[in-house]
């Protein structure tokens, strides 16, 4: 468990296969409910690996158990080795090659930071080709509630170029903790916008998460002068 409603789960193709994706696509999850209708959800990869080389032999998802979902119950009834059957991957929420931007301003809360936890190569590869600037603004409740943070801290302090910034509404964390720093924030992400003085010149904005927080956003970075080209979107919803 990621979080205390957040699992993490590792898949590979049962045919040994890797499974080529963009950073930044999602994978669909095929189940069927329990009077035989068939359902799915999707699911970004957070997979890191270095595509440079080829893909990968597994790839990686965060879920969220809802109450009485059934996706929860089909996940949380998984053990090693399961079978579920998948399609994919999708998704354009993507990296573009063609980018000539100076700043990547990177939005999410909860588990819309699985994608960029996947782009986190690219975006070395970029910092160091480009000189490109990064900041992840990262939103949660709680400390405990934080996806990845490990690996977006140490990815900020191995690369200059890339600032990590979580984003609590309702606790910050404790003096001396791992992740008592001075880009921790109060607040929800949309909130913190100003600081970072968002310029339609040279950046280009993620936008992945609850939709509440994406729409909020997405008007306050239209009011900085930022272009929807400029403004890329995805937006998650818990189904049961």
């Amino acid at each position: 468990m990621l979080a205390p409603t957040i699992g993490h789960y590792v898949l590979a193709r049962d045919d040994g296969k890797p499974l080529d994706f963009v950073p930044g696509q999602f994978i669909q999850i095929h189940f069927d409910y329990a009077d035989g209708t068939p359902a799915r959800r999707s699911y970004s990869l957070a997979t890191i690996h270095d595509h440079a080389i080829g893909p990968g032999e597994a790839v990686e998802i965060a879920v969220s158990h809802v109450p009485g979902g059934a996706a929860t119950a089909l996940f949380e009834g998984l053990a090693v080795g399961d079978r579920v059957n998948a399609s994919g991957p999708y998704g354009r929420f993507c990296l573009m090659p063609g980018d000539r931007n100076r700043r990547y301003l990177l939005i999410a809360t909860g588990t819309g930071v699985t994608p960029y936890r996947s782009m986190l190569p690219v975006l070395a590869q970029q910092i160091r080709e480009r000189g490109i600037e990064v900041v992840l603004l990262s939103g949660a409740r709680t400390p405990g509630e934080l996806l990845y943070a490990d690996d977006f801290r140490a990815f900020a302090e191995a690369h200059p170029g890339f600032r990590y910034v979580p984003c609590l509404s309702r606790e910050l964390p404790a003096a001396g903790s791992a992740l008592d720093h001075p880009d921790v924030r109060h607040g929800y992400v949309q909130q913190q916008l100003a600081e970072f003085a968002p310029d339609p010149a040279g950046d280009i904005a993620y936008l992945c998460g609850n939709p509440d927080m994406v729409d909020a956003s997405f008007e306050a970075l239209k009011g900085y002068g930022l272009p929807v080209a400029q403004i890329r979107r995805e937006k998650y919803v818990s189904n049961k």
